[in-house]
């Protein structure tokens, strides 16, 4: 069953009640001129085993420690975001899998040629899915970047990987010129921002769920990012958000802000529909099969990592 992603972006009181997160907003609460009956209408509960997702994009929500306990219980990520509703802050549940030592130890193990070429097939998934993306949108030429798929040796020694980025980014988005993709770069950086970190998220959650540490990666090795893992499967992924991105800015929308229906329709990216081998599944759904597939590649049962064609 597809989870639900949650995004409180108003003053809430969050809360747990008969294993429901018990949703009151304080604005309703405290107004003595509705009528309780009113009140209460405005009260909402969902079941915690329906929750994937929860997004806190306010200062003034309250969430109380059992409702905390609940939603990590049930493998659901908890994102938090700063002032400038972007997300800075991750959590997740420290035991997510019954075999959780066994595939540490595994993973721990791999060997450098094994991670080489997981990801070798890393790369070329994404520049496959970057041209793709390139080709639908713009029917922009791009036999150049399926040829660097193609050539991609394992490590990636060559970086066909920044070859291959730079020629998509400069093309993505023909209403912006002269875009540089950049964490801290003009629009639509802040939309491809919040998206990624979605994704980063549902990444990470299957990651635990699956048994493996989000924080050793198979090939970014930052010592102060937790999360070195999932930003390397997760690249795959990453035109999906590109493609929904380029959606909202042909629409003509004003992206110099993140709006309300901005941040509504990016957090729909764990339900885009993803195939994998034939199969069409939710994002999320999708995202659990590939670290179950790398799983099983850091325990000897296969070589290969289960990623999505788009």
């Amino acid at each position: 069953m597809i989870k639900k992603t949650l995004c409180f972006s108003n003053p809430a009181y969050l809360s747990l009640k008969n294993k429901q997160l018990v949703i009151k907003l304080p604005e309703v609460e405290q107004n003595n001129s509705l009528p309780d009956t009113f009140k209460q209408d405005a009260t909402r509960t969902i079941p915690i085993e329906d929750i994937g997702v929860v997004l806190l994009d306010n200062k003034q929500i309250t969430v109380t420690q059992g409702t905390i306990e609940a939603l990590l219980d049930n493998n659901c990520a908890i994102i938090s975001c700063n002032s400038n509703h972007l997300p800075v802050g991750l959590m997740l549940p420290l035991e997510g899998h019954t075999l959780q030592s066994e595939r540490f130890k595994h993973q721990i193990e791999a060997s450098l040629p094994l991670k080489k070429q997981l990801w070798q097939q890393t790369i070329q998934a994404k520049i496959s899915n970057q041209a793709t993306a390139l080709h639908r949108l713009y029917h922009c030429e791009v036999g150049n970047m399926r040829a660097w798929a193609r050539d991609v040796r394992s490590g990636d020694p060559d970086n066909y990987e920044a070859r291959a980025a730079a020629y998509y980014w400069q093309s993505f988005f023909p209403q912006y010129p002269t875009f540089v993709r950049g964490r801290e770069g003009d629009p639509p950086n802040n939309l491809l921002n919040y998206g990624y970190a979605i994704l980063r998220a549902v990444v990470a959650r299957s990651l635990v769920g699956s048994g493996l540490l989000p924080t050793l990666g198979i090939h970014h090795h930052n010592r102060y990012n937790a999360y070195c893992l999932a930003d390397d499967i997760m690249e795959p992924y990453r035109p999906y958000v590109d493609c929904l991105v380029a959606d909202i800015v042909n629409e003509g929308n004003d992206i110099s802000q993140l709006t309300t229906a901005i941040k509504a329709r990016l957090l729909t990216i764990p339900i885009l529909d993803v195939v994998i081998e034939g199969r069409r599944s939710p994002l999320m759904i999708a995202t659990t099969r590939t670290t179950a597939s790398l799983a099983a590649c850091f325990m000897g049962e296969t070589r290969k990592i289960a990623y999505p064609t788009l």
